[in-house]
């Protein structure tokens, strides 16, 4: 809030506590979970293990974490602007218009495990096939994405930690990244995907907390009907122009439609271009790319719909009364545009405890996309620059080295460039709409270099400068003839950010054809991208082979006459062949093609399309069966990623606890003991062992202690037999 008379709901202290303790407590975490993975699971964190988790995470895990990077500061508060402006269609557009991008990358991180299993960034993938030419424009598009959002991510939180607690901006955007920085140091992207599940589990709980206070229990609001009668009648007080009767609760809105479609450009290159999707696609479990993409999309529609609809409404029913927090004056177009719709209603609908959770709220939103972009910025700058063009021979401690490095500046460099757009009057919600401008011209030509052998290196190379230039062109011609000046109000306008969004996605649609007819086609062989190769990991595996004295006593019984016989059974069981692992993408990807095609249209046309023509407004009964459906879909969101995770990793948590459990009640010593007497035998299992497990490094696993652990289960499989 900018007047000097503000509201703020909590002492500045709560500011610090929140982002720097709750920072400290989940750094602290990470380091634990790290030493009790190295520990109790064996793991070892290389250089691919920091870039790609063992590329062996499942669908529960990876669609939370697809949930958790989705939800960004914007995608909370952008989307309870929208509500706030053109009413429920807001949420509607802004989670239809995010949604569909998720749900179709899953067919293109099939296409990326299929054609080039052992790439840590798409951006190897077009070195490999353009040469450096190329690389280097789309390694300037990722690295920009990664800058866009992570702006977008900073100015969001300080804006929102500033108005709810005095906390000064430029604080607030230097400490924010720090325990993001700290335990992704410590994890890699498996920090990223095990505190994305924590994130995540909080952001839903909030939510079905506000929208039970909203529609089922608070004395202010307390039911769909109550809600709608206040929507309603705020129809003829304040009519909102453009809608269908000027009321707030129909889909016909015209700036909501056109925010539909600059949402739908922007998001589509903030995830084809944004190298975190990638990242989690190539540390996924092959098996487990498709529906973890596609139940991640479907999971996530539900937290900006939700929480847009809930706090959305909640604003626009409490504005007016003594519980808003600048009552009696309503939010300026400044601090709206800056996102102060969703805190301010939470503090108008519970107080205190409604500030705290949108803090957290917020908090969790920012630190856990966050992480996600220091990942990818990091694999960037590790895999395309330092290993490519620096040191190509770089060992994996090198590379880890660089990784950790990258990080750091990534993140402070972002902190400066927040603060310049806070002091420059740049908000979240301007950077939202125009990222599209400036990256939509890469969409086409990145998701062609997996989709299409035709694609030309003129073609690739040329057309996202060329559409950005022109998107850029039209934008401002646009502003200037319309508005008769160029300033940051009049470039924020709906008509001005439109014609600049779809001139970016559209453009490469005639560029790129003109390029491949004037060029001629490439015909490329999908074959040379299966020469991106793992890192060398060696040095990392002498030292844990020389340092793991604590093996797990059941694996070190005399068992070794049944190694290799049960060793091959479990292969054969499992169909670990690499020419099999090929088709089964092959079919993954024609069956995530059919899902996402008909969920794109549902999402995008048949739902949406025929309320915007009619220009229905909800009648009482039809809003309170909107909510009720919205309450169970975020129920489903709350199975998918709580419950989930939980399942698909009982055996991993039972290992862990069961040698946390070791070591408290003194067992461990045990086993050293067995070691000291019985030195030559536990030799012997450990060569057997390593052995056999060393021949089958064709196997996506984790590398451990010189040879390849098994899949998921199969090494308990082995264990067993």
């Amino acid at each position: 809030m900018s007047s000097p008379a503000q509201y703020v709901a909590l002492p500045q202290g709560a500011g610090y506590a929140v982002v720097v303790g709750l920072g400290a407590v989940f750094a602290l975490g990470m380091m634990f979970t790290t030493f009790c993975l190295r520990r109790y699971n064996k793991e070892i964190m290389t250089a691919e293990e920091f870039a790609t988790a063992g590329r062996s995470v499942k669908t529960f895990l990876l669609s939370s974490a697809v949930v958790s990077s989705w939800t960004w500061a914007a995608t909370l508060l952008t989307s309870t602007v929208q509500v706030y402006n053109n009413g429920i269609s807001g949420a509607m557009y802004y989670a239809a218009g995010a949604t569909v991008q998720i749900i179709l990358f899953a067919c293109l991180a099939i296409k990326g495990k299929e054609k080039a299993p052992h790439a840590h960034t798409y951006l190897e993938i077009i070195k490999a096939r353009y040469g450096s030419t190329t690389h280097g424009v789309y390694c300037f598009w990722g690295f920009a994405t990664n800058v866009l959002v992570t702006a977008m991510l900073l100015t969001g939180g300080s804006a929102v930690v500033h108005d709810l607690t005095g906390m000064n901006v430029v604080a607030a955007c230097l400490l924010l990244p720090l325990g993001v920085v700290i335990y992704t140091l410590f994890g890699g992207i498996k920090a990223t995907f095990l505190t994305d599940y924590a994130h995540t589990v909080v952001i839903v709980v909030i939510m079905l907390v506000f929208a039970f206070n909203t529609f089922a229990v608070s004395d202010k609001l307390g039911s769909p009907a109550v809600v709608w009668d206040i929507i309603t009648n705020l129809a003829m007080t304040q009519p909102r122009e453009g809608n269908a009767g000027g009321s707030y609760l129909t889909l016909k809105s015209r700036s909501g439609g056109i925010f539909f479609v600059i949402n739908i450009v922007g998001n589509f290159g903030t995830v084809f271009l944004d190298n975190g999707y990638f990242n989690k696609a190539f540390a996924s479990d092959p098996a487990a790319t498709m529906p973890g993409y596609v139940i991640g999309g479907l999971a996530w529609f539900a937290i900006p719909m939700f929480t847009a609809t809930t706090l959305g409404l909640t604003a626009l029913s409490l504005q007016d009364t003594p519980a808003w927090p600048t009552f009696p004056r309503q939010m300026t177009s400044a601090e709206v545009s800056a996102g102060l719709v969703l805190p301010n209603a939470a503090v108008a609908l519970l107080g205190k405890s409604g500030a705290v959770m949108s803090l957290l709220l917020v908090f969790m939103a920012v630190t856990s996309a966050m992480s996600a972009e220091l990942i990818a910025v990091s694999s960037i700058y590790t895999y395309d620059i330092y290993r490519t063009y620096i040191n190509p021979k770089a060992s994996s401690k090198r590379l880890i080295f660089m990784s950790h490095a990258s990080v750091i500046v990534f993140a402070y460099v972002m902190a400066a460039f927040a603060i310049g757009l806070y002091y420059a009057g740049i908000s979240m919600g301007y950077l939202y709409e125009l990222m599209g401008v400036i990256i939509g011209g890469g969409v086409l030509p990145s998701a062609l270099t997996l989709l299409s052998k035709k694609q030309n290196w003129a073609a690739a190379t040329f057309t996202p400068p060329i559409a950005t230039g022109l998107a850029i062109m039209l934008w401002l011609i646009v502003t200037k003839t319309k508005f008769g000046a160029i300033s940051v109000a009049t470039t924020f306008e709906d008509d001005s950010m439109l014609t600049g969004n779809i001139v970016a996605l559209l453009a490469p649609f005639v560029i790129i054809p003109v390029l491949i007819l004037v060029f001629k086609p490439q015909n490329f062989d999908w074959d040379i991208l299966k020469s991106i190769t793992r890192v060398d990991e060696e040095e990392e595996l002498l030292e844990a082979e020389s340092s793991q004295n604590n093996d797990d006593p059941e694996k070190l019984l005399p068992v070794k006459s049944t190694i290799a016989q049960a060793a091959q059974e479990i292969i054969a069981q499992n169909d670990l062949d690499p020419l099999a692992e090929q088709a089964r993408l092959r079919r993954s990807f024609k069956i995530a093609l059919t899902i996402c095609c008909t969920l794109a249209v549902c999402l995008l046309v048949l739902w949406p399309m025929p309320m915007y023509g009619t220009g229905y407004i909800f009648s009482k009964k039809f809003f309170t069966g909107w909510i009720v459906v919205l309450f169970i879909w975020s129920f489903f969101t709350a199975f998918v990623v709580i419950i989930g995770p939980l399942w698909e990793g009982r055996e991993g948590c039972y290992t862990t606890f069961r040698g946390i459990y070791w070591d408290v009640t003194g067992q461990t010593h045990k086993l050293r003991e067995w070691q000291n007497a019985h030195p030559e035998q536990l030799h012997a299992v450990r060569s057997q062992v390593s052995a056999e497990l060393a021949r089958l490094t064709t196997i996506e696993g984790k590398v451990v202690g010189g040879g390849y652990v098994l899949p998921h289960g199969i090494d308990e499989e082995l264990e067993k037999k």
